[in-house]
């Protein structure tokens, strides 16, 4: 009896720290808004690979082509080039990107920047908020945001330089 009532102990002990786990891990979960087109573009601050600071706000009344990337991601790797020779077409008239990366090393970053000859900003969301305030699933994924600060598209793949400049055409203040 003194083992069976030992066990039982001890299992209902587990049981109670699993379910206390489980409880806490759902009470302490925030709740991330999923953005969508037409919805104002959450301000945020990062500072470039160049000690720049860039807010989002800063950009109203211009286009901004909003990627998140990384060096490692395949996708991101074939689109930086077209988006580097859109940005030389775009910047001038109204439209910026602004890249960022998630979380890597700066020098890994500069490295990857230098090997591409990108010359937008990128900036490096080190501890992940702006990933998480724009609810960013896989990589690559652009937000386009138009010259009013709101959302009018959000592309969760690699994209072509025909889709860039599309993308651009779109956000472009008239």
């Amino acid at each position: 009896m003194d083992k069976k009532r030992k066990r039982l102990i001890i299992r209902t002990i587990v049981l109670l720290v699993l379910v206390s786990a489980v409880i806490y891990s759902i009470a302490s979960k925030e709740k991330v808004e999923v953005l969508a087109i037409g919805d104002k573009a959450p301000d945020f601050e990062l500072v470039d690979l160049d000690g720049n600071k860039h807010r989002l706000s800063d950009y109203k009344g211009q286009g901004v082509f909003l990627n998140f990337w990384g060096t490692w991601c395949p996708p991101c790797k074939e689109e930086m080039p077209h988006m580097e020779k859109q940005y030389q077409d775009f910047k001038d008239k109204g439209v910026q990107i602004l890249a960022v990366d998630i979380a890597e090393p700066v020098l890994k970053v500069e490295s990857f920047r230098d090997q591409y000859g990108l010359t937008f900003p990128i900036a490096i969301d080190k501890n992940k908020s702006v990933m998480e305030v724009y609810n960013i699933g896989p990589l690559p994924t652009t937000v386009l945001i138009d010259k009013d600060g709101k959302i009018v598209h959000i592309e969760k793949r690699g994209m072509s330089e025909e889709v860039i400049r599309s993308f651009m055409e779109r956000i472009q203040p008239k």
